[in-house]
């Protein structure tokens, strides 16, 4: 086992050793663009029978900031999830000589060799014959609203978006995902760019006036569009930039045009990412008319006073796919569903689900 190269990160163990007899845990970490969260739980907690009981058991919790490295950088991504699996091994009175799986559930997971950098790297950290599993985050959140089944498509949209679908033989695709560059549209990313860009072409005329112009220069303090520029670049994160979103659903409810079109034009993108997934596996049968299950998770999916894009794009969908019925996780705001006993016991971790719900 290796610290951190920059961080001595696990010094508490010294200070605060376990000892042999201590219970055995199991560190469940859901990571993004928006927040980093990891728990920390027995591995002996008793069947649950199909009911996830909420408050969920957890022995510590802890969170930390950004950890997709496309969005800040393998390094720093590395440090965040780091530090937050020490800091929930810490709260729990535990270390790593009692975690017997790690199960990491990352946005920008989005290859085999993201998944093996990643493994490679936790060997180094936690005991040899520890359970190391990595997913991307839309795994996770897709077993969050069906009980740790692998089967139909789950939809996020919150600092950015993806929709991410299984079929019951072990088959999966994917839509978007892509980050902002590559066209993150639907995210609150996406929100929020297509509203400065707005702002922008209306104050120089080649847009329509909106009262986005008004309604995020006094949430960002600014006196003028112009200064928009500075503030943009200064820092285009992801998360800053998306944190803007929530002023183009209330100016789409104030009545705004543009605002409102932007936030059709979201729902379009959203549909259209669950409709690609659901045609490459043919989730919806021959007939077009199969039920499966779709996952609605993340901030951009949340009602409104008057808009509710989640429903909107179910609304779209269904009428495609009237099989498809939308699940939204609710059970507590953090929650890992495990098949504990039946699997661990017997040597296979196949079902590893977190969802962070209140920061996707």
């Amino acid at each position: 086992m290796k610290r951190y190269r920059n961080r001595e990160v696990w010094d508490f163990e010294m200070e605060t050793p376990v000892s042999r007899d201590s219970a055995d845990v199991i560190l469940g970490l859901d990571g993004g663009a928006a927040a980093t969260v990891c728990v920390c739980i027995s591995a002996a907690l008793p069947s649950f029978a199909g009911c996830i009981p909420n408050p969920f058991p957890v022995l510590a919790r802890a969170v930390a900031g950004f950890s997709n490295h496309n969005s800040v950088g393998e390094s720093a991504a590395k440090e965040t999830i780091e530090k937050v699996m020490a800091e929930a091994l810490l709260k729990a009175g535990s270390n790593r000589s009692a975690v017997r799986a790690v199960c990491l559930a990352l946005a920008g997971v989005n290859h085999p060799s993201d998944q093996e950098r990643i493994l490679d790297w936790l060997r180094n950290i936690f005991p040899v014959g520890v359970k190391l599993f990595v997913e991307n985050d839309a795994v996770a959140a897709l077993a969050s609203g069906t009980m740790g089944k692998l089967h139909g498509c789950v939809l996020i949209a919150g600092t950015g978006t993806i929709a991410y679908g299984f079929t019951e033989d072990g088959r999966e695709a994917r839509a978007a995902g892509a980050g902002p560059i590559l066209g993150d549209w639907g995210s609150g990313y996406g929100i929020a760019a297509k509203a400065l860009t707005a702002i922008m072409r209306a104050h120089d005329g080649r847009g329509p006036p909106t009262c986005l112009t008004c309604e995020i220069l006094s949430m960002l303090g600014l006196s003028s569009p112009d200064e928009l520029i500075g503030w943009t670049y200064a820092d285009p994160s992801w998360t800053r930039i998306a944190k803007l979103s929530p002023a183009v659903v209330s100016s789409a409810e104030a009545g705004d045009e543009v605002a409102n079109r932007i936030l059709h034009d979201t729902v379009l993108e959203l549909t259209a990412s669950v409709k690609a997934v659901v045609q490459r596996l043919d989730l919806c049968g021959e007939d077009g008319k199969d039920s499966f299950p779709l996952v609605m998770v993340g901030g951009v999916l949340e009602a409104n006073k008057s808009w509710d894009i989640g429903k909107a794009v179910v609304d779209c969908i269904t009428k495609i796919y009237p099989g498809a019925h939308s699940v939204r996780p609710t059970v507590g705001d953090f929650f890992w569903k495990f098949s504990l006993r039946s699997k661990l016991t017997s040597s296979d971790l196949t079902s590893c689900c977190s969802m962070e719900i209140s920061n996707k």
